[in-house]
């Protein structure tokens, strides 16, 4: 499928999803558009088991929304909101390498993703300060920011407009990593490596559980994994898992 705003590449069980909008990587309208159909892609590709998004050239991941765009689709909100709702949920795990700046709906993407890593470049910023414009982050970001840093700390970065860099990103947990810049697609390349050869149903059951716990509560949170628990104890994957256990060998996972 083509694409005019992204490139979408497999890299063997693995989906690369570049942002190509030179040369900051904002978000237009159309864009949006074509994020939702890498995902339905990414999502139905059952050889993927790992979606890593990124951004072309060395100096932004996402500079948030092409403000002149918006400007013709008053929906643009409630858009990206959903969208980025969509990635936060997304039951496969999406990985983010944070190429350079990630500001505003950037930053909100990123947040989104379970995964963060960043180039340890000493120009890169993160950050969601809208505040600037008279407006708040709206695709996600007061909720998932507080959620990561807690209140406080995401009341300080969203009423300062701090812009952090990939040291202090990483200080605080809003990064996961921080890698030379030459090393970024390369380290992630290898988590997201290691992450796909872990048993499908597995992680699908595990992310499951955690996102319904965060969305739902507790509660919530142990019925998902009581159901889950159960599909995966008697999937094929399980008796591979066993079976690979005893015979002192590397499992592979079908996901079946």
């Amino acid at each position: 499928m083509a694409y005019e705003t992204l490139l979408l590449e497999k890299r063997g069980k693995v989906a690369v999803l570049t942002l190509n909008r030179p040369a900051n990587n904002a978000v237009s309208y159309a864009m949006l558009g074509e994020i939702d159909r890498a995902l339905d892609e990414t999502a139905s590709d059952s050889e993927v088991r790992v979606l890593v998004i990124t951004g072309s050239g060395e100096k932004s991941f996402c500079a948030g929304m092409d403000v002149a765009d918006a400007v013709s689709h008053p929906d643009v909100g409630a858009v990206g909101r959903a969208l980025w709702t969509r990635v936060d949920r997304f039951e496969k795990p999406v990985i983010a390498a944070i190429n350079g700046h990630a500001l505003g709906g950037g930053c909100e993407l990123a947040l989104a993703c379970h995964f963060r890593y960043m180039a340890a470049s000493d120009k890169a910023r993160m950050g969601c300060p809208e505040l600037n414009l008279g407006i708040i982050p709206g695709w996600g970001g007061t909720q998932r920011l507080t959620r990561l840093l807690g209140r406080s700390r995401a009341l300080e970065l969203m009423l300062f407009s701090k812009r952090l860099n990939p040291g202090e990103a990483l200080a605080i947990g809003l990064v996961d990593g921080v890698y030379p810049p030459d090393q970024l697609m390369p380290r992630v390349m290898e988590t997201a490596a290691e992450l796909s050869e872990k048993a499908p149903l597995a992680v699908r059951a595990v992310i499951r559980s955690v996102q319904a716990h965060l969305d739902r509560g507790m509660d919530e949170g142990l019925k998902m994994e009581t159901e889950q628990s159960n599909i995966c104890a008697t999937s094929k994957d399980a008796v591979e898992g066993f079976t690979a256990f005893l015979e002192k060998r590397k499992p592979e996972f079908k996901g079946e």
